[in-house]
């Protein structure tokens, strides 16, 4: 019987790897289903050098209530980073703007400020972990933490941030909690704050009740 249960495992793991790991690479397919080792290869023949390039990082919108502009690069825009494990996002925010408290449940995030300046960090249910970063500087969020940047400096701050999951989740803590369909009174109730000041916050960020 341990044979057999190892062998299954043996099997099942099998297929579940990702085919970037069996092939050089694997191109996606996005025409086909997404799966858990990640979508199917693109034709081998169809591959061109163009496949390996991504054009899109470039200074995003910053008119919005953060001042927060943001251009991802990942598996569904850039195919051949199917099954690689890693995607890559430019972040500019204006002074005075943040990137506001979110978490990555399926990724660790490497931010590399390149221009101006960020007061980056992050939150345990036991410790803060923060730091002003200068151009040149690393700055690492561990998978699922609950974590921020702001512009503290002045003038436009610009960092490259790189994820280690090709297709990476985010949850906004803002939306979260005031994008939702909750009665307001049920959110103040459990946030400590303001009914009115919910409403006002489910208002702007498209939330009810």
């Amino acid at each position: 019987m341990k044979i057999i249960h190892i062998l299954f495992l043996f099997t099942f793991f099998s297929f579940t790897i990702s085919q970037a790991f069996v092939n050089d690479f694997c191109v996606a397919d996005l025409k086909a289903p997404n799966t858990n080792p990640g979508y199917p290869c693109k034709p081998l023949a169809s591959v061109t050098s163009d496949d390996f390039v991504f054009h899109g990082l470039v200074a995003g919108k910053t008119n919005n209530t953060f001042k927060l502009g943001a251009t991802l690069a990942s598996v569904t825009n850039f195919p051949t980073l199917n099954g690689l494990g890693i995607s890559a996002m430019r972040v500019d925010i204006d002074e005075g703007g943040s990137a506001p408290m979110h978490t990555h449940p399926d990724a660790t995030e490497f931010i590399i400020l390149v221009q101006g300046e960020f007061t980056a960090g992050f939150i345990t249910p036991t410790s803060v972990y923060s730091k002003v970063l200068k151009p040149g500087d690393l700055f690492v969020v561990p998978q699922g933490m609950l974590h921020f940047a702001l512009n503290s400096g002045k003038g436009v701050a610009t960092a490259y941030v790189f994820f280690s999951s090709e297709n990476p989740t985010i949850h906004l803590l803002d939306f979260l909690l005031f994008g939702n369909k909750l009665p307001s009174n049920l959110v103040s109730q459990t946030t400590l704050i303001d009914v009115d000041q919910v409403k006002k916050l489910k208002a702007h960020f498209g939330g009810s009740g």
